[in-house]
């Protein structure tokens, strides 16, 4: 079964990296995708499944902003994290997590190479290594990321996960790259 041409290889990536107008406000670094990113992956013969965005599908588009005040980036990652914590955003991640779980398991009952998961470093929702919470960039998952792994350790499954930033394109796909290349 699916003996053509595809690469049988695919790569989940948080939704912003080839939609940077989802990003919330002052934070988006492209016109469209990460140009560079998804490059490497059409380049190498990956299939790019990108993840839903959290916060726009609780929040929407402008995160429910107070557009009375002036927030800054921080401001609002703060009030994004504190959002995303709340018990209604925490359902609604984890059914976006069970989603991904069993396209996991679809492809890899299949056969298909899960290479691994490329998240965005500093999000409230989607950080890999770094995420904003309470005030600060913190050395920790973001908020979805936390409930996708647990989803993914219920599961018994195991995968690479890599956080790059926007703003560090050169850091970015030097980490893609590594990605690539460990698998």
């Amino acid at each position: 079964m699916f003996n053509d041409k595809r690469g049988k290889k695919v790569v989940l990536v948080a939704h912003c990296v080839l939609n940077q107008n989802a990003k919330i406000d002052q934070c988006a670094h492209y016109l469209g995708a990460i140009k560079e990113v998804a490059e490497i992956l059409i380049n190498n013969g990956v299939g790019i499944i990108q993840m839903p965005c959290p916060e726009m599908l609780y929040l929407g588009l402008d995160r429910e902003v107070d557009k009375s005040t002036k927030p800054t980036v921080e401001s609002e990652d703060s009030r994004v994290f504190e959002r995303m914590s709340e018990d209604n955003s925490q359902a609604l991640c984890k059914k976006i997590a069970n989603n991904i779980v069993y396209q996991i398991k679809e492809y890899q009952k299949h056969n298909f190479e899960v290479i691994g998961l490329i998240g965005i470093n500093g999000s409230p929702t989607c950080g890999i290594e770094t995420a904003w919470a309470e005030g600060i960039e913190t050395n920790e998952n973001g908020v979805f990321i936390k409930l996708l792994k647990d989803e993914l350790c219920k599961n018994n499954i195991s995968i690479n996960m890599v956080g790059i930033k926007a703003y560090n394109l050169e850091l970015a796909v030097k980490s893609v790259k590594e990605m690539l290349d460990s698998f």
